[in-house]
């Protein structure tokens, strides 16, 4: 193939890859602030970087009190929205939070207080509403018209006053949303980068805005799609190359060729999405993945581990030969599963857990692991042959060698 039909081959890919990508995986939510709210009507009001919410405010200076109004949507019917202040930091641990969801014995909304206090985040026991420990003086929530309950994509608007320390301007929000509510307890949000980034600090006399970037949808696709095709795909074809082409004495030594472009190719294209994916996790320093990193990691370790042993490989005839095979084969066939199993954990961390990119992947893993399975089948079928015939022969070796002696005598 010229370099030229290669390029419009990498071109074609490329487009087809932005046409088919979902349209979640593209969507950047940016609501639209206003100042005029059902409730009241604000001085400013800013567009907050992730969920499409907006946040609307008056500061009275005088006595420091914060008149702010946080507009959210639901993504279920028995969802929560939520938002709050958090002292210390731009970050849900330690923040002082108002929960909007429909009371689940009357229907009615609801704006219960809640403290996020570091063992909500890991999910130690279920999150209890208490009251706040800061000076809140009112609350409310109310859905936005046409909703009349709550359902997905209903807005709502949680309105609040707060006191805040003398010439203290700088306000730390955190908002979030979650699909469940058991009982009175909010449950886990989702994981996207873009729910993992709802925080930002805003100058309330500015509105100057700081946030968590969020790694480009490009990015995160391109990290996702040469992971999966490499450590996913790749090197597992590679690993069945050698371990079901190597007994073929008619192949020769075509299959320690296959093996090797295979795995240089699928090792190459690993090392890139893991590049990427570093990339992503420095321009996010709030969003992290922390068995998706780590299995990452351990892929990664194990792959270059398997390429740098290539140059060490002894020769058929030296004693440490063994040695040097069963390691290969133990990091190698490591590298496959743990490279797979963390391509599973990044369809959930890129929100594709029930799309059909995750069908089409389990499709391919499925045809290769059957593949495999009859390949396997079919070996142990030849070798248990062979013993058989090999026995024959011995036996029959044997005879000959026994009517030989007899002869003799």
């Amino acid at each position: 193939m010229s370099s030229q039909a290669r390029g419009l081959v990498l071109v074609a890919v490329a487009v087809a890859a932005v046409v088919l990508l979902p349209d979640r995986a593209w969507a950047v939510a940016a609501g639209r602030c206003t100042t005029s709210t059902p409730l009241k009507t604000y001085d400013k009001c800013i567009a907050l970087p992730t969920q499409g919410a907006t946040l609307a405010w008056t500061y009275d200076a005088r006595n420091a009190t914060l008149d702010a109004a946080f507009t959210g949507s639901f993504i279920s019917p028995s969802g929560w929205v939520a938002w709050g202040v958090n002292a210390d930091a731009p970050a849900m641990t330690g923040a002082r939070v108002l929960a909007a969801f429909s009371d689940p014995s009357t229907g009615a909304l609801l704006a219960l207080p809640f403290v996020l206090s570091p063992d909500v985040k890991l999910q130690a026991s279920p999150l209890v509403s208490r009251p706040l420990d800061i000076p809140l003086l009112s609350s409310q929530a109310s859905l936005l018209a046409p909703a009349r309950t709550v359902r997905d994509g209903a807005a709502v608007t949680i309105a609040a006053t707060i006191r805040l320390s003398p010439n203290r301007t700088r306000v730390h929000f955190v908002w979030n949303r979650g699909l469940y509510v058991q009982g009175y307890s909010p449950t886990i949000h989702p994981t996207d980068a873009s729910d993992l980034a709802s925080h930002a600090t805003v100058d309330i006399l500015t509105t100057a805005t700081e946030a968590s970037p969020i790694a480009s949808a490009t990015l995160q696709w391109l990290h996702g799609s040469l992971n999966a095709l490499s450590w996913g795909l790749l090197l597992p074809v590679g690993a069945a190359v050698a371990r079901y082409l190597r007994p073929c004495a008619s192949t020769g030594p075509a299959w320690f060729y296959a093996h090797a472009a295979m795995q240089a190719t699928g090792y190459t294209m690993g090392a890139a999405g893991f590049a990427l994916g570093l990339v992503m996790g420095s321009a996010s320093p709030g969003v992290t993945y922390k068995l998706h990193r780590g299995l990452g990691i351990a892929a990664a370790t194990a792959g270059s581990l398997q390429t740098l042993a290539m140059f060490f490989r002894p020769k058929t005839t030296n004693r440490y030969r063994k040695y040097w095979k069963s390691y290969h084969h133990l990091v190698g066939y490591g590298c496959v599963v743990v490279g797979v199993v963390n391509v599973f954990q990044g369809f959930e961390v890129m929100g594709l857990g029930a799309t059909y990119w995750k069908l089409g992947y389990c499709l391919a893993l499925a045809t290769l692991i059957g593949a495999c399975v009859a390949l396997e089948v079919n070996a142990w079928v030849v070798f248990c042959r062979r013993q058989q015939e090999e026995k024959l022969m011995r036996r029959e070796v044997e005879d000959v060698v026994v009517k030989d002696r007899a002869a003799a005598f």
